[in-house]
């Protein structure tokens, strides 16, 4: 049995491939495999190029979601014999404000005909080695408009363990797995936990969202991106979605499908250390 791990070399795609090591065999699909640092089979493929991706052989398929080409990726895995596809989603899906991104790619994958599993996670704690690494690395300060504001990260361990498991396992098919990271914590009380992990106060720079999203823009991210996560526009553009009575509920899928609680932030901080002093 031949599972082949697309964005093998991603936050959540590598973690996936080294969970399935030794257990299966393992195929990690990477643009750039003289650049990898998997101890498994790695081979080049490009889902911006289906006909690159190697299917000889697979029957299982994590498939990071890339809504240009999925149709004809999923056509061509079924043509190659793959029976199962475990698709990383978003929990933006549930909510109704994807509509255009990983809700296509879910679409193709149920239409195959094989078994199908998604995990829709919210925000991704990793986000934070981004949008906040380059500050706290320079001069331990973070940029960001209300440290009041309420989030619910979750950790790409969690992520990566529930795909392994939906690979692995029978009695998944069928299911979309909404991933929602442990209990709500504000901004402030994430940096605590990111300063006691690497042994450093950090403190917030007073800026307005405009400033914030200037400086997020600075570092790379989209604008568009830069704007929903400020709020300031919704998950695919336009005007911001309607988070009104949104409460940050613990979704029970991850214990329900590990028989254990979420990796809290402060074990995230603790795993990242590397992250916010290199």
């Amino acid at each position: 049995m031949t599972i082949l791990v697309t964005g093998a070399t991603g936050t959540v795609g590598r973690l996936v491939v080294r969970g399935l090591a030794g257990r299966a065999d393992v195929r990690a699909m990477t643009r750039d495999p003289a650049k990898s640092d998997l101890a498994v089979e790695t081979v080049r493929g490009d889902l911006d190029a289906p006909e690159s991706i190697p299917f000889d052989g697979v029957e299982k398929l994590y498939l990071f979601a890339h809504p240009p080409t999925a149709q004809e990726v999923v056509d061509r895995a079924v043509k190659a014999g793959v029976r199962r596809i475990v698709t990383l989603s978003s929990g933006a899906v549930t909510h109704g404000y994807d509509t255009s991104h990983h809700l296509p790619v879910e679409q193709a994958v149920e239409a195959s005909g094989v078994e199908w599993t998604h995990l829709r996670p919210g925000e991704f704690a990793a986000n934070k080695i981004d949008l906040w690494g380059p500050s706290i690395r320079a001069d331990g300060t973070i940029v960001h408009p209300d440290p009041d504001a309420f989030g619910q990260p979750i950790h790409e361990a969690d992520i990566a363990e529930v795909a392994v498991r939906a690979l692995l396992e029978d009695g998944h098919a069928g299911s979309a797995y909404n991933l929602s990271g442990p209990p709500q914590l504000t901004q402030r009380q994430m940096a605590t936990a990111i300063g006691a992990a690497i042994g450093r106060e950090l403190r917030f720079v007073e800026v307005t969202v405009d400033e914030a999203l200037a400086y997020y823009v600075s570092l790379g991210w989209p604008q568009e991106i830069a704007r929903y996560i400020l709020g300031l526009g919704g998950y695919e553009g336009g005007e911001p979605d309607d988070f009104s009575g949104y409460e940050f509920v613990v979704q029970p899928d991850f214990e329900a499908v590990t028989g254990k609680p979420y990796r809290t932030f402060a074990q995230w901080a603790r795993d990242h250390v590397a992250d916010f002093t290199a």
